[in-house]
């Protein structure tokens, strides 16, 4: 297989995305457009309930301009419009004790509400920067002993829906991709993720890689997956490093640039095409124990206190493996027998599906 140069990979992303920025999962925030509306509807109407007030007592004011007369709607508009923006060129005046108690008492906390809501916009966006920064320091404090998922794919996709399975939470899955639609799609999702190419180390350095305990390497291209494994295993030398290939030819090379387990789509896929057709029910089984979370599924669990002694068939469960240190002994082997406490048991167990869960409606207006 055939490498390309690092720095030509490096380069190409390079010209796709000019900064690496960790998104975190947000939470329901309204639509920009939708906001400012509301701040200009905000704004009228402060400026609607100071005319109304001014107008209900439009003899307690004067109107230079008019001789001292009382001003009119036009004017009471004009005089709203200048005080609730602090300028006041003085022609519309309060001349009568009530209208300058009305002045003190409403008027100037109107005024103040006014600019809040003008400068709004700029205060939520201060606030917004801290908060994110906050967040992005907590996150990157609590972080560790995580799944990093590289490429959002299909393939990388499932593998985070098989972890969700197992009781992992979506906090501990960061996922990193070079697309931003991509890690948009993913943080929508609950996940955290971080824009760019990770075959470079500062971008795995935002996902927090160094700290990770596992790594999911699930790339389109095979070269890219082993650029990714050569970086992962520098940075990270104790993780569990799992890759996917699409040719069987580069599953070694994988191997070699730090993979712990390579899982070659292609030739797997070709394997359960060929099973089905000569024997579909096989294929079918097959294919059940592939889907988690419902039919029959692969689980790894430890040995307990009562299985110590006993040979492998002597288990209440159906035993494929056993794990044994660094060794994977298959059920028939004589080594398997007896149990160990410090073993590790590969099952085959039935799963019942849960039920779904009716969606909470709100109730009908009356």
């Amino acid at each position: 297989m055939k490498l390309p140069g690092h720095d030509a990979i490096a380069r190409q992303a390079d010209e796709r995305l000019t900064t690496y920025k960790v998104r975190l999962p947000r939470t329901m925030v309204a639509h920009p457009l939708r906001q400012v509306l509301t701040r200009l509807a905000m704004a009228i109407a402060v400026l609607l309930l100071a005319m109304l007030i001014v107008f209900l007592d439009r003899d307690g004011y004067a109107d230079q301009n008019r001789g001292g007369t009382p001003p009119g709607p036009l004017a009471i508009a004009y005089y709203i419009t200048v005080s609730l923006s602090t300028t006041g060129y003085g022609d519309v005046v309060p001349v009568s004790d009530t209208a300058r108690l009305v002045n003190v008492l409403v008027i100037t906390p109107l005024r103040v509400i006014f600019l809040i809501i003008l400068v709004g916009t700029t205060l939520e966006v201060l606030t917004e920067r801290t908060r994110e920064e906050f967040r992005l320091k907590r996150w990157r404090s609590q972080l560790r002993d995580h799944t990093v998922v590289v490429g959002f794919g299909t393939k990388g996709r499932s593998a985070a829906q098989t972890l969700l399975a197992t009781g992992l939470s979506k906090e501990k899955i960061v996922v990193v991709d070079p697309s931003a639609k991509v890690v948009d799609a993913a943080t929508a999702e609950g996940y955290a993720g971080v824009v760019g190419d990770a075959t470079r180390s500062d971008v795995l350095l935002r996902a927090e890689a160094q700290k990770a305990r596992q790594i999911v390497i699930a790339t389109q291209r095979d070269d890219t997956a082993v650029l990714v494994a050569l970086t992962a295993r520098q940075m990270n030398r104790p993780a569990n490093i799992v890759a996917a290939v699409r040719e069987e030819e580069n599953a070694p090379l994988l191997r070699q640039s730090g993979a712990d387990a390579v899982i070659t789509s292609a030739s797997a896929a070709g394997r359960l095409l060929g099973l089905s057709v000569l024997s579909p029910r096989a294929g079918n089984v097959l294919e059940d124990l592939i889907q988690h979370g419902s039919g029959l599924d692969l689980v790894e669990r430890p040995v307990i206190k009562a299985e110590v002694g006993l040979s492998v068939r002597e288990t209440k469960d159906l035993v494929v493996s056993v794990v044994r240190g660094h060794r994977l002994l298959g059920y028939d082997d004589p080594l398997a027998s007896p149990l160990q406490l410090t073993d590790r048991l590969i099952t085959i167990v039935r799963v019942t599906p849960k039920p779904p869960v009716a969606p909470i409606r709100p109730p009908k207006d009356l």
